[in-house]
């Protein structure tokens, strides 16, 4: 059993994720916001202790890095890059919690950096950059407190209560570890006055958006139940969820991590942390049951590897040494290159459409066009009478349509009923007419007297994403008061 950590690889370790957090930042220029940056920046600048599907720590980053000089696309993904420079240092940390030779620490980590998964999400400003790296941090603590036990859980429980601002998911995390020690262990830890007030902190600092959540109403159950049925752009069937997993770090680099969830499993070195190896099953009947999206596993994934670098580098040293290290080293650059071409905007914009890009990673096309977006729905609003232009609202069916308006023609006042912008009000009383795009027609002409469509959204590079070729329509004279209309108009996905 091992009784104490190995020597870490500092400077490999430090360089890598260096590396990857500037990579990361070069790509930051590349097309264009994501419409979920679009929704942080505009519900971030109205400060509250938790939004109808998010608690309130990403959002509100956002807007903090939205106001520094010249409103950047790149500071606004800076936490991003380094969150996922984060992700790598700790997952090659874990693995020299489970005393990893230093060559074994750089697979790891090398493993997690050249990630699908991991490219994807911290290229953005996404709350699953930021919950990624929460799991790997929560779980990399988890190993140390489960070795030394004592005041070790007090970091356990501040690294999951701030987790908890960020994203509701690490709930299942915990639930499964705590499955994982009643099953197999240490349950000693479980008396552990320690390990209580670690659990005490984390509920502390969970505590206002639980409060937020439970006096509106638990809107994030609502939402989670709609995107199990699939509301969502990123969602998948059931059936894929386990095909999915050998995508989100790289089908080649799969033996490391099952490597690793088998040594979890079954090594009696690492015995004391066998409860990771049940979590990971736990979390996988958790997901499939309640249709979870696939990559809500992805967290799990740094301490699997983690585990898995020691054994990767025992193979290479058994047998043709050189052959397999020439492999080793192939695998991990072609899945740093795959993962950058098909997950970072390196592909040229006018090209884009004729590869398979958009078709494997759907929020490639979710960062085009909103620039030409706001300016059709402005070239609209501009062209109405004066008079009548102050009387006129923009209504965005979702929160990506709804926030490039708000950034790119802050002039045009904007309303939209998803999500979290619903709470922010109705239009004012005397708005008479509305821009809308995103609403069938049929619910236009029950809400106005007046219909007609304009023109069609299109994104100038004939990409197919969500926006291109939306009707957008000229409303007039709705039927009832806004305050009236404003309940139908809600909408959670």
């Amino acid at each position: 059993m091992y009784s104490g950590r190995g020597t870490t690889a500092w400077r490999g370790l430090a360089l890598l994720s260096v590396a990857f957090a500037v990579v990361l930042l070069a790509g930051s220029v590349g097309y264009g916001y994501h419409r979920d940056e679009l929704y942080f920046l505009a519900i971030g600048a109205h400060p509250a202790w938790g939004y109808v599907d998010q608690p309130p720590l990403v959002p509100l980053l956002a807007h903090a890095m939205d106001a520094l000089p010249g409103h950047s696309l790149v500071w606004l993904r800076l936490p991003s890059a380094l969150a996922g420079g984060l992700t790598v240092l700790v997952t090659g940390l874990t693995a020299r919690e489970f005393q990893a030779p230093r060559a074994a620490q750089m697979v790891a980590a090398g493993s997690m950096a050249a990630s699908a998964v991991l490219v994807a999400v911290s290229h953005l400003a996404s709350t699953s950059t930021f919950d990624l790296l929460a799991w790997t941090t929560v779980t990399w603590l988890v190993v140390r407190a489960l070795r030394d036990d004592g005041r070790a859980w007090l970091l356990v429980g501040l690294a999951a209560g701030t987790s908890l601002e960020i994203k509701t998911l690490p709930v299942f995390l915990l639930l499964a570890l705590l499955v994982g020690v009643v099953t197999a262990g240490p349950r000693r830890v479980l008396t552990s006055r320690w390990l209580w007030a670690g659990v005490g902190i984390a509920l502390v600092l969970w505590a206002p958006n639980l409060a937020w959540q439970a006096t509106h109403g638990w809107p994030q159950l609502t939402l989670s139940t709609l995107i199990a049925s699939g509301h969502s752009g990123t969602s998948q069937p059931r059936w894929l969820f386990l095909p999915y997993q050998v995508l989100l770090i790289s089908p080649v680099l799969t033996p490391v991590w099952a490597a690793g969830l088998w040594r979890l499993g079954r090594d009696p070195r690492l015995a004391r942390w066998r409860c990771l190896a049940i979590a990971y099953a736990v979390l996988v009947v958790m997901f499939v049951a309640t249709g979870g999206k696939p990559y809500y596993l992805c967290g799990m994934y740094p301490a699997l590897l983690a585990a898995g670098g020691e054994p990767t580098v025992a193979w290479v040293h058994r047998g043709a040494t050189r052959a397999r290290a020439s492999r080793l080293r192939w695998a991990l650059a072609l899945s740093a290159a795959v993962s950058v071409v098909l997950m970072l905007p390196v592909t040229p914009l006018a090209a884009l459409h004729e590869t398979p890009v958009v078709a494997i990673n759907y929020d490639a096309g979710e960062t085009v066009g909103w620039p030409r977006f706001a300016a059709t729905v402005g070239r609209v609003h501009d062209a109405l009478p004066a008079r009548q232009r102050q009387r006129t609202i923009f209504l965005g069916g979702n929160y990506g349509e709804a926030g490039a308006v708000l950034h790119y023609r802050p002039d045009v006042a904007t309303y939209s009923g998803h999500n979290s912008l619903w709470d922010l009000g109705p239009p004012p009383a005397g708005a008479d007419t509305a821009v809308v795009v995103g609403y069938p027609e049929a619910d236009l002409r029950r809400w106005f007297t007046d219909v007609r469509r304009v023109t069609t959204i299109d994104d100038g590079v004939d990409l197919e994403n969500d926006e291109q070729g939306q009707p957008v329509w000229l409303c007039a004279s709705p039927t009832r008061p806004w305050a009236t209309l404003w309940p139908q108009l809600r909408r959670l996905g």
